[in-house]
């Protein structure tokens, strides 16, 4: 039976191109969580006062990837320590958080927090939220689907995403979905 993980950690191009390269996940879809408002538009999102996160929903096999091992891929791949922000994306729209969909997710995750800022990885403390979906999760629009593959040689793509994905590539090799 598949999981499902829900992560914000800056802009969802970012996320969503690591998790569709990862062994045993099986869909990523970038969306929207944790606002008050219902069925927000990217442009109500990106003006900061919808309340909402940029997340990605991660459909993935336990089977084959634990959810500690979704979360350990998502450290590494954003910076924990930002309040509101990741380089250049600022707002709380690009907040680092972890929207839960059980108890059992919520305790590992904030056991991952705890071990992380215990082996002093960062510089700072960890500022990741850590908070209950519930039904507060709204899709992107289908041209945020997949859009590092379809627009490689975009600005944004080449000097933020693809860096991204090519550090996740080498610090979890036997993690790459093959073919």
């Amino acid at each position: 039976m598949n999981e499902t993980a829900t992560l914000g950690g800056g802009c969802f191009w970012c996320l969503e191109a690591v998790y569709l390269g990862v062994e045993g996940v099986n869909a990523v879809e970038s969306g929207y969580a944790g606002g008050h408002t219902r069925q927000p538009s990217y442009e109500q999102v990106c003006d900061g006062d919808t309340g909402h996160a940029e997340v990605v929903k991660v459909d993935f096999d336990p089977a084959k990837i634990s959810y500690r091992e979704i979360l350990d891929i998502f450290f590494a791949i954003h910076d924990p320590t930002q309040v509101n922000r990741q380089g250049n994306d600022v707002g709380t729209q690009y907040r680092s958080v972890i929207f839960t969909h059980s108890d059992a997710q919520h305790e590992a995750a904030l056991q991952a927090i705890r071990e992380i800022d215990e082996q002093r990885i960062y510089d700072g403390q960890i500022v990741t939220d850590v908070l209950s979906l519930g039904d507060n999760y709204w899709p992107a629009e289908a041209y945020h689907q997949n859009y590092f593959a379809q627009h490689p040689n975009q600005g944004y793509c080449s000097f933020v995403v693809a860096p991204k994905v090519a550090k996740f590539r080498q610090k979890f090799a036997h993690r790459i979905k093959a073919g």
